[in-house]
């Protein structure tokens, strides 16, 4: 395994390419409301993508046919969207975003609330996302990689909720998917040791209920099992000498 460690000319790239896709994700956020469909939003953030001479990462992937994963309620990830997927009242849907700017790429995502959503809903919202701030706790140069997948595991498992285990995080530049993975689930082994110019993407999903997941038809769409709600967050960091910097969240 190589894992790269970004130059501070990359590093800058990778800080603008951040902060054009927190721009990106306002935009979609501002946009959330019953009756728009999963398309529509792809098509709105794929314009705003655009518009800052940028590409969509995702876009052609392995021959994914859209800009956006955006996933609902018992979708984890990878949906694709659709022009006749309406988002209705109480509903939770899963962003999944990234984009290309001069080559070095950013991935984010986050779970937004449809209207009003129960309290059950809104609490896995909030502990996925909470989540992922205890894991990167841990992000720091000398400690090792397994430490922040350690950290989300504990988090998690007091609320009874399921991590998924097919799908974890991974290193992030270049390219979109780069070594190393980063599972969100406890790992025996130390893994590598974190050193400053890593940067990663950290991206608990967690489900309301099992942890099992299944892959429908379309080969992309990834949904619980047990048909209970997933919540999905993710931003790209910066290992550094000091606190981890979040390149795709500036507050």
């Amino acid at each position: 395994m190589s894992v790269s460690i970004k130059s501070a000319k990359e590093i800058e790239l990778m800080r603008e390419a951040g902060r054009l896709l927190e721009l990106v994700h306002e935009e979609l956020a501002a946009n959330i409301r019953p009756g728009i469909s999963t398309w529509e939003l792809d098509h709105l953030g794929e314009k705003k993508i655009r518009s800052f001479g940028c590409i969509p990462n995702f876009l052609h992937y392995n021959g994914y046919p859209a800009s956006f994963c955006i996933s609902v309620n018992d979708e984890v990830v990878h949906a694709i969207p659709n022009k006749k997927r309406i988002l209705k009242e109480g509903d939770i849907v899963s962003i999944d975003a990234g984009l290309i700017y001069n080559g070095m790429h950013s991935d984010a995502a986050r779970t937004y609330a449809v209207g009003k959503v129960t309290p059950e809903a809104q609490k896995l919202i909030d502990v996925t996302r909470q989540s992922f701030f205890e894991g990167i706790k841990y992000a720091r140069a000398g400690n090792h990689l397994h430490d922040i997948s350690n950290a989300i595991d504990a988090f998690i498992k007091p609320c009874g909720y399921g991590i998924v285990e097919e799908l974890v995080g991974h290193g992030i530049g270049h390219v979109l998917h780069e070594d190393p993975q980063i599972p969100n689930f406890a790992q025996k082994r130390k893994g590598i040791r974190l050193m400053p110019g890593m940067t990663l993407a950290i991206e608990p999903m967690i489900n309301m209920g099992r942890a099992d997941v299944e892959w429908l038809d379309d080969d992309w769409t990834v949904v619980t099992e047990d048909g209970s709600l997933s919540a999905h967050y993710e931003n790209t960091i910066l290992i550094t000498d000091g606190d981890p910097e979040i390149l795709t969240l500036s507050h």
